[in-house]
């Protein structure tokens, strides 16, 4: 009797095992987040997402799990892997690039919706209002097109004789028309010549360096766009071949060779979005969370780069840089 009420009594846990296991899992909220491109070039990112979760008590693998889903650059992939999202009844949805977020609020209304994005959230369509947006939607943004003027300027001080300077923008990001036009007007004002070029992918990209060489740009000036990001020293390694000085949006970019970079600190914004989702899994309702903005901004010149453009930086703009990279 003894013996068989042994066996019994581990034929009771080898049940009773994955039944409590599942029942531990379902208490754990589970997060997806969305991303425009690779995760391969964004880990970085996705340090900033668990550092602001573990701002307000969740850990990674603890208390928390994430679903990821990362479009590798093709945009078209997005409204699949957001509904993906949607059909497993995520908590709330994280989304990183303005298509994604796009994407993410086509396919719920009301699943939260966190964005991380570098365009006016206002004017893009997803939410009505800054400080009270209502709905679903919500985030912080790091307005990478409003900086296109004194980014322009930057480059404009440290290659004063390029007179023609390409733009490189993807026709596939949800901000490319607002982009090319204040791109454009921050160039014009300076007196230089935009030259306006597109890039979806790898070709694009070398398509694009073919037709700045051939069209005698003198710099190159990046949109902001995941792809370019990810593809960052492809880029810088491009333009440094062909003597081209760049300008980037994100820190990262000029750590891989660009020339110099100007914008907010986008693993910071990815915090934000973080903390965020940690605040909606408490209980607070999105549509209350006003939109965050940044409150700082980095210009950051690669030495390395400039010497071997032959560009001499005056002292007057390495004291002015919130990094100078030896």
């Amino acid at each position: 009797m003894r013996r068989r009420d042994f066996i019994k009594g581990i034929a009771g846990l080898a049940t009773a095992s994955p039944l409590a296991a599942r029942a531990q899992q379902a208490t754990t909220p589970v997060v997806g987040f969305l991303h425009g491109a690779s995760a391969g070039s964004n880990q970085h990112l996705v340090a900033g997402f668990a550092k602001g979760l573990a701002q307000t008590g969740y850990v990674l693998g603890k208390n928390v799990a994430v679903e990821y889903r990362w479009a590798n650059g093709q945009y078209e992939q997005l409204p699949a892997l957001a509904a993906d999202l949607v059909g497993r009844h995520v908590a709330a949805i994280a989304v990183v690039t303005p298509v994604a977020a796009l994407a993410a609020k086509k396919a719920t209304t009301s699943i939260p919706i966190v964005f991380g994005i570098g365009g006016d959230p206002v004017k893009g369509g997803l939410v009505d209002n800054l400080n009270r947006p209502g709905g679903n939607v919500t985030g912080a943004t790091f307005f990478a097109n409003l900086l296109d003027a004194k980014r322009a300027e930057f480059l404009h001080q440290l290659v004063p004789n390029a007179h023609v300077v390409a733009v490189l923008l993807n026709p596939g990001n949800a901000n490319f028309e607002l982009e090319q036009k204040e791109t454009g007007e921050a160039l014009q004002a300076l007196g230089l010549q935009p030259l306006m070029l597109q890039a979806r992918d790898d070709a694009g990209i070398e398509a694009a360096f073919a037709s700045l060489v051939e069209q005698h740009a003198a710099a190159l000036f990046l949109a902001g766009d995941a792809i370019f990001s990810d593809r960052r020293k492809k880029i810088a390694d491009l333009a440094l071949s062909h003597a081209i000085p760049t300008s980037f949006v994100n820190r990262e970019a000029a750590l891989a060779g660009g020339l110099m970079s100007y914008g907010a600190n986008i693993p910071d914004t990815l915090r934000q979005v973080g903390t965020y989702v940690g605040r909606i899994l408490n209980g607070e309702k999105p549509g209350d969370l006003p939109v965050q903005q940044p409150t700082k901004f980095e210009f950051v010149i690669n030495m390395n780069t400039a010497k071997a453009l032959g560009i001499a930086v005056p002292p007057s703009m390495q004291l002015l840089a919130d990094e100078v990279i030896e």
